[in-house]
């Protein structure tokens, strides 16, 4: 039995068992904020049994994709992996004990056909129930073990969630393989027993502070590992044996030339380079881009090791996009996501290889240092230098501790989480929002929350609850004075999410305070910034809170457009797009999104067409509040690696939908009010992030008219019709190209006469032909081949030119090769020379140049060059 039919049959048994069979979910966890990444084939069941959700059955199959980043360091052995599949069978509120016994014991032995003989089973303490079911399918009691929590209570997934007790089942590999000892059993960690499947009886909800409570139903969750059961009932030693390595590990073979299964440190090498390639694939396909935090950095890290154990297998030059093509080949029939976004994970893994490339050799040339300089000393390096390691070079530290305990050395890092610390309070002051004087207390304010009516009010009644002024509370605000008021109810929209605040009024019967900006101290509360033009504010007042209605509408235009776009770059370049950073302003819109190339003149072209299109249909924009999890399951796009509460807002453009995003933000009634949209640049800002900056509205409607009006003036100065400018400009162009050349043929005539003039002046200085003048031509080019001239003419000589080029100073040098190979040099020569009028440069022994920055320091700079024959 291979691994698509060890899959299909387990799929199969239970699916005939009433179950029905579910597709794995994605290896990021976007519903569940406890997780990294997805570790169990539960995740995806969570809410089920937390009674959150109502499942699509009660009883369900799956075959999950897996990652565990713990065992990264341990993967080249014969047992672990970082990517895995887990096959499960979960009740929710359905069957029990019983029959989740009954089935996983009927589903080894019938289906998979191992030997009774050859099964263990571990039970929780106290668990007889679970005993007298294993009893009845004839398990002989002295291979039936209790153990504790440790052993066999299975946690939460994350910090909280269901848990339960567990059954293990374990395969004997052989007394020969064990302890030797009368009583070997399994946990005894001898490496006699594997375990291949456990089977988790949820039955408690346990909460971050470890409290647990029963379930609304007892509900059953199993894992079945697939690499290792499949190793089993393949009669194989390891998972690497398996037809799920083989193509990778001789294509890595392949690659690098070297044998798998005969030098130990490269099998190991090889055996590396082909898991991590394998799970690099899935990740990708999954939405995981790198990055030095997070998902993103586990990605990096994999790809990194896998390219230093490459290196060690003597390949040079980027490879990991192989490995990551036959997992593609070999697996997208059961996971389609891998095809869908082929040429994404290959680019990707290419462009990041490179990049790694480009700083590994000198990376692992300086810890090669820093090992031999450490030699008889401390075998400890500093955190300071792993940082460097980590910072400039883009070595994680894990990798650095794995490189240097292979020299019996270890990392301080105490002093590198020092350093890391640094780093973060760097950013920290460099990126935070500094909320000014004025607001500087809020988020002490005793106010428990402001309610925000703006999505449908621009201006409501509202009562002033606290004022803050240079950061601490006061009665009252008085004219001229900067403060930050807190209302009950207000209209205006705080910053957040990459929208600006609102600015406008609040006005009361003795007072007018503008504001200039409104922001969240804390989620709940929005702080109105501004200055009180006249009169006097005071707690308490009944006041009229009115924001800049045209304002509003700019942001409103520019945010429902930024909803088109990404549904329009996802059209144009594909599903892998992901939103990861915006600005939403009155003036202009900016959207950063994961792509790995610069986008063509016609992409971009095309994705404006879109978006404008979409703005003539007039589509309604529609929002609801509802339930996240509904919210995912019908399609809504979420904030790759955002945290949302239970209750979220659904914005949808169009019917049929055209975009549905989860979003808190203002937006226009329908497209039609955005008007137009236009595109101003597109952009790199970092590996694998693109940014797009884009107008709308009034002010789109600007950006027209200045360029219009731009083309009108231009149109006038060479006497053309707006529609004739090009073909005016092109002709201006040919006739100043025309004149160019003819000037620059005069130039080269008058140096050429100078030049022959210059010959029949050049000095002998110690037994040296040398010739030094200012040209007059400003043209380097002419100064370049006049020097060459009067140095082939001179047959053996040095010769230095300097001229005016672009208001400043140049100067080239030239020196024959029989005098190269007595010492002189042309780029020690102007060096010396141009840094009398305050430059530099250099170049090669026969040939150098170099610029100033002083033309009146030229004639002096020139002198100089006999005193340096």
């Amino acid at each position: 039995m291979n691994s698509d039919e060890l899959r299909s049959s387990f799929l199969k048994f239970y699916e005939d068992k009433g179950h029905k069979v579910v597709s794995s979910s994605s290896l990021v966890p976007k519903d569940d904020p406890t997780l990294l990444l997805t570790s169990a084939g539960m995740v995806q069941m969570k809410p089920y049994f937390l009674g959150e959700a109502t499942p699509p059955s009660k009883r369900l199959t799956s075959c999950q994709k897996c990652f565990r980043t713990t065992d990264i360091e341990s993967v080249g052995d014969n047992s672990h992996c970082t990517f895995f599949e887990m096959l499960g069978n979960f009740s929710v509120g359905d069957y029990f004990k019983k029959d989740t016994i009954t089935w996983a014991y009927e589903y080894v032995t019938k289906i998979l056909k191992i030997p009774p003989e050859r099964l263990w089973v571990t039970i929780y303490l106290d668990d007889d129930e679970a005993f007298g079911h294993w009893r009845a399918l004839g398990m002989p009691e002295k291979k039936i073990h209790r153990f504790g929590e440790e052993e066999n209570f299975w946690g939460p997934v994350g910090n909280s969630g269901p848990c339960g007790p567990d059954n293990e089942i374990f395969y004997d590999l052989g007394e020969e393989k064990g302890c030797g000892k009368p009583d070997c059993k399994p946990n005894d960690g001898c490496g006699r027993f594997l375990e291949i499947s456990t089977l988790v009886f949820m039955q408690y909800n346990q909460d971050a502070s470890g409290k647990r409570t029963p379930l609304p139903s007892p509900s059953v969750d199993t894992g079945m590992g697939l690499d290792r059961t499949l190793t089993v009932i393949s009669g194989k030693q390891n998972v690497y044996e398996t037809d799920l390595f083989a193509d990778l590990l001789n294509k890595v073979a392949e690659l690098s030339g070297k044998k798998y299964g005969v030098n130990p440190d490269d099998t190991t090498a090889i055996r590396i380079v082909a898991e991590h390639g394998r799970a690099l694939a899935f990740l990708i396909a999954d939405g995981v881009l790198p990055d030095n935090e997070g998902r993103g950095y586990v990605l990096r890290r994999l790809l990194r090791r896998a390219a230093l154990f490459g290196r060690r297998l003597g390949l040079d030059k980027p490879f990991l996009a192989e490995i990551v093509k036959v997992t593609i080949k070999n697996l997208n029939h059961v996971y389609p996501e891998l095809k869908a976004r082929q040429d994404f994970i290959v680019k990707l893994v290419t462009q990041e290889e490179t990049r790694f490339e480009e700083t590994l050799s000198t990376g692992l040339e300086i810890i090669e240092n820093l090992l031999s300089a450490k030699s008889g000393k401390s075998k400890q390096i500093s955190g300071a230098d792993a940082f460097k390691l980590s910072d400039t070079y883009g070595f994680p530290i894990e990798l650095t501790k794995e490189i240097v305990s292979r020299s019996g050395f270890s990392v301080d890092m105490d002093g590198f989480e020092q350093e890391m610390d640094k780093q973060r309070q760097r950013a920290r002051t460099s990126h935070k929002f500094t909320p000014g004087a004025q607001t500087a207390g809020a988020a002490k304010l005793d106010v428990k929350a402001t309610a925000f009516v703006g999505y449908t009010c621009l201006d409501e009644k509202a009562k002033i609850l606290k004022i803050l002024v240079d950061g601490k509370e006061v009665n009252e605000v008085k004219a001229g004075q900067s403060a930050a008021i807190a209302l009950d109810t207000t209209p205006f929209y705080g910053e957040m999410g990459g929208q600006v605040g609102d600015t406008g009024e609040i006005v009361g019967k003795s007072g007018k305070f503008t504001v200039t900006g409104a922001v969240h101290p804390t989620p709940e509360v929005t702080l109105h910034n501004g200055k009180l033009a006249e009169g006097k504010l005071s707690v308490g007042d009944a006041v009229q809170a009115v924001v800049n209605m045209e304002r509003r509408r700019d942001i409103q235009r520019n945010h429902t457009a930024t909803h088109l776009l990404q549904a329009a770059l996802r059209e144009v370049l594909g599903g892998h797009i992901q939103q990861r950073g915006s600005l939403v302003a009155p003036e202009h819109l900016r959207f950063d999104f994961s792509h790995l190339a610069a986008m063509t003149p016609d992409e971009v072209k095309k994705v404006q067409q879109i978006v404008n299109d979409k703005i003539r249909q007039n589509l309604l924009v529609a929002d609801e509040q509802t339930d996240y999890k509904k919210a995912i399951a019908s399609g809504a796009t979420a904030l790759f690696d955002e945290k949302y509460g239970d209750v979220v807002r659904v914005l949808r453009i169009g019917d049929p939908v055209v975009s549905m995003e989860l979003c808190g933000g203002t937006h226009a009634a329908s497209t039609g009010e955005i008007g137009y949209f236009h595109i101003l640049s597109e952009s790199s800002i970092g590996a694998g992030i693109r940014r797009i900056e884009a107008v709308t509205g009034r002010g789109a409607e600007a950006l027209v008219d200045k360029r219009l009006s731009t083309l009108d003036e231009i149109s006038q100065s060479v006497e053309a019709s707006p529609e004739n400018v090009k073909e005016k400009f092109t002709a201006i162009l040919n006739e100043l190209e025309d004149a160019r050349k003819r000037a620059l043929a005069l130039e080269k005539e008058v140096a050429k006469n100078q030049a022959a003039s210059l010959l029949e002046k050049a000095e002998t200085v110690k037994g040296v032909k040398l010739i030094t003048a200012r040209l007059a031509s400003e043209s380097q080019t002419v100064l370049r081949e006049t020097a060459d001239f009067l140095r082939d003419k001179l047959g053996s000589g040095i010769v230095v030119l300097g001229a005016v080029s672009a208001g400043r100073p140049v100067f080239i040098a030239t020196v024959t090769q029989d005098l190269v190979d007595k010492g002189y040099n042309a780029g020690d020569i102007v060096k010396k020379v141009s840094t009398v009028a305050g430059g530099g440069g250099g170049g090669k022994a026969n040939f150098a140049q170099a610029g100033g920055k002083d033309i009146n320091k030229l004639d002096e700079a020139l002198n100089l060059v006999k005193s340096l024959i």
